[in-house]
């Protein structure tokens, strides 16, 4: 019989649980961080059926809290904090500190020890970043300036637990007394970690993967980020003796500053939200649902406190702070939840001896409820504003600096033309629009071509187009067209379809590497679709034909038909065929732009006393002045220094032209 790994065994059923609780849950409408915390418990020793080896699970849980953490720093935002800092600041530390308060005098009535009722205090302090980011995007308010407080709000709670994580070992005394020296030397500790970190790491961390980068090698750059954020976490808990959590979170805030920072957090978010379901699913084996009924009372008093008194409490700061009353409303609403980072404070104090297994359950009860009714409160901000408007007095207190709400301007980089890919056509359309100071941002997977395009100036994301995560970043709201060079027909059609979802409304322009890829890019929502390879042999026969002597009509008409077959999915037939006509009578039209230096002997003259044409046989069809197109000019119509003209004839009669303006003067050239 053949041997089955206990380990492959653990991770395979934990995996197959979360995903099917995970499921159900996001079928009620609910987060699916629910339906993993309950598969724990499904799975856990304290139910019927089959029980994973806990310690198994627990151990690959390290993981998730590594790469959660790693996330959490590689996100961090100081900028987000920044913009609110007036009312997030002073508010997150006097909720944290007045929840804790409460969590702790609450945890000692029930004779709890004092370690175990700072570390429960601790926990239920902390709302949940996945739940609140959720319930913010799913009512539209991420971007609005209550939506931008509840962040800053949320970025400072991440500090505190970071502060938290560092301080918990000094509370782990054998002499049942705290020692300040303990403290301060664990504040040593993880002072010189953080210092090396940004000495050195801030170097060497961007150093390695540019280095790994232009190795063109993805199993590299992939391996280098699992060795920064697995190895950073793990020299910080063996050299310096802090929490592996700590670590991870310092490698991912240096690696955040580096230009490869994008397609880090592409490349470990599969590991991030693989081993972030296993962690969930840990917490939830070690929830004894008989210890809960037991003591129902005690989940209930927690669960208000959680629910209820975090939002009372921040209704209460909202009193004291100057700000808008609707921010607080949304701020009491989002932050009313509890769940990984309390998890990963209850878990820290589990391993410390801080905290008994079950009065962990308790936090967890208090999760699962808070995260279930927590999308409620958010629909509840309505009713209770208005019902608080019918308390001036209050109102008033808690309005002190009201505001209009309106999105807030998404941060990401945006440029009118986002371009993906930077091979010829790439190249050749960055040049044009470079030409017409239109701003452009470049998506580019090469190190090498990145390096070139930033010594250039030219805005650039280095990352893997095709990866979501990546092309989120490129500012695809604010866009104004996207143009998909890339020659992988899968690649394209994943591009196409991301972008698409992003904004229903931009403009995309998509290379198709086969006639069978055409359709479905329009499928994915490309408005116009090229096959270079169509083009450019379509461009052969007709010099082909012609060439031979058949009439322009009629290779023009054979030209059109295929294209019309090909490109069918478009506009139909007639739009395509005066589209090809109106561009081939341009063409043949030979319209040439001249530009009329300052010292040119036109400039100050009416077309009719230059007398152009009379000179040179070339006839003036338009003028561009300041921008604006002249077309048709009066012969009344004077040059004036800047103007670039346009004029049609025979090529000889333009040679004329020139010749006649480069003998006149300086500063005119011919653009055709």
């Amino acid at each position: 019989m053949t041997h089955i790994p206990e380990l492959l065994v653990n991770i395979s059923v934990a995996l197959g649980a979360a995903f099917v609780g995970g499921l159900i849950a996001r079928r009620l409408g609910l987060p699916a961080i629910l339906g993993y915390l309950l598969a724990g418990i499904a799975i856990g020793p304290f139910t019927p059926g089959f029980a994973g080896d806990t310690q198994t699970i627990l151990d690959l849980a390290e993981l998730g809290v590594i790469f959660l953490m790693f996330g959490v720093g590689l996100h961090f935002s100081f900028a987000d904090l920044w913009r609110v800092r007036s009312i997030a600041v002073p508010g997150a530390i006097g909720q944290l500190l007045l929840a804790t308060l409460i969590g702790f005098v609450l945890s000692q009535y029930w004779g709890l020890s004092v370690s175990s009722s700072i570390v429960i205090g601790l926990a239920i302090s902390i709302a949940s970043t996945v739940v609140l980011l959720r319930n913010l995007m799913d009512r539209n308010l991420l971007n609005t300036h209550s939506g931008q407080v509840a962040v800053g709000w949320l970025v400072m709670e991440d500090l505190a637990t970071i502060l938290i994580l560092i301080l918990m070992p000094a509370l782990a005394v054998q002499s049942g007394r705290f020692e300040w020296s303990q403290l301060f030397f664990t504040l040593f500790k993880a002072g010189i970690f953080v210092a090396l970190m940004f000495l050195v790491g801030k170097h060497f961390f961007p150093w390695l993967l540019n280095l790994i980068a232009h190795t063109r090698s993805r199993e590299l750059f992939i391996l280098a980020v699992l060795f920064i954020s697995l190895g950073t976490a793990l020299g910080a808990a063996e050299l310096f003796g802090v929490s592996l959590a700590l670590g991870a979170f310092a490698a991912g805030a240096i690696v955040s500053e580096s230009p490869q920072s994008y397609q880090v957090g592409a490349d470990v978010l599969p590991f991030q939200e693989a081993f972030a379901v296993v962690f969930f699913v840990s917490v939830g084996m070690l929830v004894n649902p008989s210890f809960l009924f037991a003591n129902l009372g005690k989940v209930v008093a927690l669960t208000l406190l959680v629910v209820f008194g975090k939002a009372i409490i921040t209704l209460g700061l909202g009193t004291l702070i100057r700000g808008p009353a609707t921010a607080f409303l949304v701020v009491a609403a989002g932050l009313s939840q509890i769940g990984e980072f309390s998890f990963i404070v209850g878990q820290a104090g589990l391993q410390l001896g801080l905290l008994s297994s079950n009065n962990y359950s308790l936090i967890l009860a208090a999760a699962l409820v808070s995260i279930t009714v927590n999308p409620a409160l958010f629909s509840a901000i309505t009713p209770v504003e208005k019902w608080l408007r019918g308390i001036p007095w209050f109102w008033k207190r808690l309005d002190q600096q009201p505001v209009v709400e309106h999105p807030v301007e998404l941060k990401e980089d945006a440029a009118p033309v986002v371009v993906v890919g930077y091979g010829r056509v790439g190249k050749h359309l960055l040049r044009v629009l470079k030409r017409l100071d239109i701003p452009v941002l470049i998506i580019e997977s090469d190190a090498e071509v990145v390096g070139e395009l930033n010594e250039m100036g030219i805005p650039t994301i280095y990352g893997d187009a095709a990866n979501s995560e990546v092309l989120l970043h490129a500012g695809l709201k604010k866009a104004k067209a996207m143009v998909v060079t890339l020659p992988e027909e899968a690649a394209t059609e994943i591009i196409v379809a991301t972008a698409h979802r992003a904004n229903p409304a931009l403009p995309i322009i998509a290379r198709a590497a086969t006639a069978e890829n055409i359709e479905q890019l329009a499928r994915l929502g490309a408005k116009h679709v090229i096959q270079p390879e169509l083009e450019g042999g379509l461009e052969m026969v007709s010099h082909t034909l012609l060439e031979l002597g058949l009439p322009r009509r009629e290779v023009d008409t054979y030209a059109a038909e295929v294209r019309n077959k090909h490109y069918e999915f478009e506009e139909g037939r007639r739009a395509h065929l005066l589209m090809r006509n109106l561009l081939r009578a341009a063409d043949e039209m030979e319209i040439t732009w001249y530009e009329v230096g300052k010292n040119n002997w036109i400039a100050g003259r009416s077309l009719a006393e230059s007398d152009l044409r009379g000179r040179t046989g070339a006839s003036v069809v338009a003028i561009i002045r300041d921008g604006k197109l002249i077309p048709n000019p009066k012969s009344t119509t004077v040059f004036t220094a800047g103007d670039r003209i346009g004029a049609i004839g025979e090529e000889g009669q333009l040679e004329a032209l020139q010749e006649m303006l480069d003998k006149a003067g300086a500063g005119s050239k011919a653009r055709k």
